[in-house]
């Protein structure tokens, strides 16, 4: 009898189903990690853009700040989103593994019970001894012994994992029911984030609408900032190159494309390019206003507009700073425009522009974070921005992909 159902159960452990393993978290950690940086960077852009009411903006800077503020507010809403229905996953998921376990222990508590009886109809001494004097030969009584033995372990682990199962149920009710409260708060932050948008979307169309009476002027406006802008850029360009071309002719080289560097530069160089991703912010703290690359401005559509590097907001009486070691290559003082600060990494250049005050000279050694000089602050407007590029020689790089997340 003993040796009966002891080969029943097995058969049943090895049928049925793997205990739960413990959830996997990191999706939602990465997409909360993802809600937390947007909802500080709204809170930046309020404070770095909005916070000095007394300053007035023009028309043209009112939408183009709204227009940031729009962006991180959008993808806040669809990281929001994404989120809810991650959860609504992990709930629809969990609700089957609780269904799964519910039925699993009961059904666990029905196969011990059952032992339990047949156990105690063969517990005699007599039945027990009849068992193993019944055996045909020693390798038989040897392997009832044995039996009895594992039988008598099984029925205890039977029982702790009963006990654990109904622990883990436990744990997985607890687990859902903070999913839920996690799911409703998400949609009801989601919902005053939308509304919001709504809101800030109608003032921003209102002002388009207005300022669209004007286009044509405010195309000139926007086609004479390009322009000053480019002015800079081929500058720098020009101061590149013939940098460039005064490391080859000093090494005795006639190559143009690239500088020829020094040992120690090239340790410098390839430094910095093991740092991609994670080199420090040009400011202490900022928020991007104008992308890197060519993109339609956002009152005027059809005129583009093209940045050869990042424009990043920043508080009042802030300093620009290296983002890597190196070396002042050149201080360029454009006519109509602010100083920019030229860094040399090796053969990669970093530049600081639209600067109110200059801490260094050419020449000078930068130690990574050393500040280069003060951001200007526009006295119209308030605006404090720094204008920020990357080249590798003279081509131009993305800085969001080099620089460290906020």
């Amino acid at each position: 009898m003993i040796y009966r159902v002891f080969s029943l159960i097995v058969f049943m452990l090895v049928l049925s189903p793997p205990v739960l393993g413990q959830e996997n978290k990191t999706r939602q950690q990465e997409l909360e990690a993802q809600r937390q940086r947007l909802q500080k960077e709204i809170k930046q852009i309020n404070r770095l853009l909005y916070s000095n009411r007394s300053q007035r903006k023009s028309a043209v800077g009112e939408v183009e700040d709204l227009e940031v503020k729009l962006n991180v507010r959008q993808r806040l809403i669809q990281v929001s989103n994404q989120q809810a229905n991650y959860l609504t996953q992990r709930i629809t998921i969990n609700e089957k593994e609780i269904d799964r376990l519910r039925k699993e222990v009961q059904q666990a508590k029905e196969d011990y019970a059952k032992m339990i009886q047949e156990s105690y109809k063969s517990q005699s001494e007599q039945n027990r001894l009849m068992f193993l004097f019944s055996s045909e030969n020693l390798l038989q009584a040897y392997k009832r012994i044995q039996y009895m033995k594992q039988y008598a372990r099984f029925r205890k682990r039977q029982a702790v994992e009963i006990a654990e199962k109904t622990v883990l149920l436990q744990d997985l009710n607890t687990t859902l029911i903070a999913q839920r409260e996690q799911k409703k708060k998400l949609i009801s932050e989601n919902r005053v984030a939308q509304q919001t948008l709504k809101k800030e979307r109608r003032q921003q169309q209102s002002m388009i609408q207005q300022l669209r009476r004007k286009s044509r002027s405010l195309t000139a406006q926007i086609r004479k900032k390009q322009q000053q802008s480019d002015a800079i850029d081929q500058e720098i360009q020009r101061l590149i190159r013939e940098a460039i071309a005064a490391s080859n002719k000093k090494a005795g080289k006639k190559t143009k494309a690239t500088f020829a560097m020094t040992p120690d530069e090239k340790l410098i160089a390839s430094n910095m390019e093991a740092n991609r991703g994670r080199l420090p912010w040009p400011v202490v703290e900022g928020v991007i206003t104008q992308r890197f690359g060519t993109q339609p401005h956002p009152v005027v559509r059809t005129t583009m507009i093209k940045s050869t590097g990042i424009t990043i907001a920043t508080a009042p009486e802030s300093d620009a700073r290296a983002v890597f070691e190196g070396v002042v290559m050149s201080i360029l003082s454009f006519k109509g425009s602010n100083p920019t600060v030229l860094v040399k990494h090796g053969n990669y250049i970093t530049a600081y522009k639209n600067l109110g005050k200059v801490y260094v000279k050419k020449g000078d050694k930068i130690k990574t974070k050393q500040a280069v000089g003060q951001v200007f602050t526009n006295p119209v407007d308030g605006k404090t921005s720094l204008q920020f590029s990357l080249f590798q020689a003279s081509k131009p790089q993305n800085p969001k992909l080099w620089l460290a997340r906020l």
